[in-house]
């Protein structure tokens, strides 16, 4: 695997850059400077939406982040999900959560790629997020060059490791393999910070926080107690110890086993649940869209009562295991 010194870092920026014609001709040696000293000028604005400081990133972000995954790619138009994502941006969404993984094959649908086709004019006003799948070194790498082509940019603010499980540990912190790919992605500027992602196991994600290696994590919920993987009982208190940002997801996943629940009581149970900093939303049309900003805008922290109330309604779904993402070897963005 290529050393990523300095030299190789600039060829291999500059050959995505070269790929995807992300800067004039005219511009390009300023875009490279701005990156060497990582001089990144942010035009981030929330509109006046709920923000939280993430971690310690010290990056102000809206408490709702866009999901570009399942929902996401499900929309069939290619115009309707570009104007999607430039809605959201004008009001006020810029911090946007994909993965390499991300896809509809079904519609030929790629979520970085459409992510790209509005990143490429308004990269200073996003904060932008992807995940690295593979556990292989060199095909890590590999993932890692083909996302930035696909986003059409030279840096992320977020590299995560995507979906964390116990199996995983021993290998990814090997020398030479993910994580130390990820620190030297952060080492050389290609990514602002690194964190990772996991959707059941609370040890894998807590044994990943207490590393104190990574900047953010991104965790499934855990709405009911009595869930004995306890993600938030444990992975949330050891990430926080650590100073780290945390975003939960599967905020209404409930509701493909209670059609009873409201999305948008689920979206305030999940923004009043006290040490996250905010919550990935997946999005798929433009209605659902302004629906989650009316309610950011107007959020107000649910009362120990409702709270209880949509603890105990949660309670049958998460003794369910039939629903695919719980289901044991599930890896996020393996969508039919």
């Amino acid at each position: 695997m290529e050393d990523f010194s300095k030299n190789s870092r600039r060829r291999f920026l500059k050959g995505a850059v070269g790929v995807v014609g992300l800067v004039a001709a005219g511009n390009s040696m300023k875009a490279i400077e701005n990156l060497e000293t990582f001089q990144i000028v942010s035009g981030y604005d929330s509109k006046g939406l709920p923000t939280a400081i993430l971690g310690k990133t010290g990056v102000r972000i809206p408490r709702i982040a866009l999901g570009m995954g399942s929902r996401f790619c499900n929309i069939e138009k290619t115009d309707d999900a570009v104007a999607l994502l430039n809605y959201a941006l004008d009001n006020g969404l810029y911090y946007w959560d994909t993965a390499h993984i991300y896809e509809n094959t079904s519609l030929g649908v790629v979520s970085e790629e459409r992510l790209g086709m509005v990143v490429k004019d308004r990269r200073n006003e996003i904060f932008l997020s992807t995940k690295v799948t593979s556990r292989d070194p060199d095909e890590a790498m590999k993932q890692i060059e083909v996302s930035l082509k696909r986003l059409k940019t030279d840096h992320l603010d977020i590299l995560k490791i995507h979906d964390i499980q116990q199996k995983d540990l021993d290998s990814i912190f090997r020398k030479g393999n993910l994580v130390d790919i990820v620190q030297r992605m952060k080492e050389q500027k290609v990514t602002r910070f690194i964190g990772f992602s996991g959707h059941s196991e609370a040890t894998a994600m807590k044994a990943m926080a207490e590393s104190g290696i990574f900047d953010t994590m991104l965790i499934a919920m855990n709405h009911w107690n009595g869930n004995t993987e306890k993600r938030q009982e444990s992975a949330i208190p050891a990430a926080k110890s650590k100073g780290m940002g945390v975003m939960m997801m599967k905020v209404v996943r409930p509701r493909e086993n209670n059609k009873a629940l409201k999305p948008e009581d689920l979206i305030r149970y999940a923004l009043s649940i006290e040490g996250p900093d905010g919550i990935v939303l997946g999005t798929d049309s433009m209605e659902v869209l302004k629906s989650n900003l009316t309610l950011l805008r107007n959020f107000k922290p649910l009362d120990e009562n409702k709270m209880k109330e949509l603890a105990m309604g949660l309670s049958d779904y998460y003794n369910h295991r039939n629903l695919p993402w719980m289901q044991q070897g599930y890896h996020d963005g393996l969508w039919i």
